[in-house]
């Protein structure tokens, strides 16, 4: 099991109220998205189920839950579109899924006097699936614990909101993100966890995204044109080449989504017209990888121009 890190102030005011027998039935854990907190959700079922549980235990709680046949536990997630385990997923949790629920409210728990329902992420439910999940919060059946996971709390109903307790979750410590990488990539160089590390910006989901994708060639191509502008073009050609291929295309989706930050990560640096000149090329190299996406712009020609985005920093 990787260990969980970061966010001591939020776990531990969960396992405060866990001890404390002051359960609330509704929990909320938001923050950023991919910052550890559907980790710490299910964690918290396990633990949650196995205090429950009497003689069954931790150990034999967690294998329950691993394998997905606990019948206290259930989670509620977006579903392939196919059926397909590896297939792409549904774009939201359906109210179907929520009303799946009600034969199990019904019943009373099987192995305990709790329950746990894991909605990971409650953003992603239908607005029918939302008002009927708002009913269970509202009317709350004996012994259930809801945990929500929300990457964006100010767009759920206020009703949803004001009915859970609220546990914020920040973006991990630089030394968080440095072992949160060492755990899940052991056997990743040093020079790619770093680059894994600034383009994660605190989230360790996000920094995986970027995984053997040659993040840190990327970031030493896009440093030496910012040092340097690429005068002659020879540093926005290798890119172009080394990118436009079809093969080529995660790496692509992984420079679209850095140029950006990048950009962003001169700013604290500079001042004045310098500073002027990094906020501007943010705006723009947003907007250029924006439309690169929405319009399937020619991948070869998109990353010449955000290349040269990236020049306008030179001094």
């Amino acid at each position: 099991m990787i260990a969980l890190r970061g966010n001591n102030a939020a776990r531990e005011a969960f396992q405060a109220a866990v001890a404390g027998g002051t359960m609330h039935h509704a929990w909320l854990f938001a923050g950023s998205q991919g910052i550890g907190k559907g980790s710490f959700a299910r964690e918290a079922a396990v633990d949650l189920l196995a205090r429950a549980s009497g003689d069954l235990g931790p150990e034999r709680t967690r294998a329950l839950v691993e394998a997905g046949s606990h019948p206290d536990l259930r989670v509620l997630e977006r579903l392939p579109k196919d059926g397909k385990p590896d297939g792409d997923l549904a774009r939201s949790i359906t109210i179907a899924q929520v009303r799946g629920l009600q034969p199990l409210f019904a019943t009373t728990p099987s192995l305990g006097p709790r329950r746990v329902i894991v909605i990971d992420a409650v953003d992603d439910l239908e607005r029918a699936g939302a008002n009927a999940l708002l009913k269970n919060l509202e009317e709350p059946p004996a012994g259930t614990v809801f945990l929500l996971i929300s990457h964006a709390p100010g767009r759920l109903l206020p009703t949803i909101r004001s009915r859970c307790r609220l546990l914020r979750f920040d973006p991990l410590s630089d030394a968080d993100m440095q072992a949160a990488l060492s755990d899940l990539l052991p056997d990743a160089s040093q020079d790619e966890r770093e680059s894994l590390l600034r383009a994660g910006a605190g989230s360790p989901g996000r920094a995986l995204r970027f995984a053997g994708l040659e993040l840190n060639r990327i970031d030493a191509a896009l440093a030496a044109i910012a040092q340097h502008g690429d005068r002659d073009n020879v540093e926005r050609v290798k890119l172009m080449r080394a990118l436009s291929l079809k093969a080529a295309q995660p790496r692509y989706e992984a420079f679209l989504d850095r140029v950006p930050t990048f950009i962003a990560e001169q700013a604290p640096y500079r001042s004045g017209t310098a500073l002027r000149t990094a906020l501007d090329a943010y705006d723009e190299g947003r907007r250029i990888a924006a439309s690169a996406r929405g319009l399937s712009l020619d991948p070869g020609t998109t990353v010449f121009e955000l290349a040269g985005v990236v020049a306008r920093l030179a001094r």
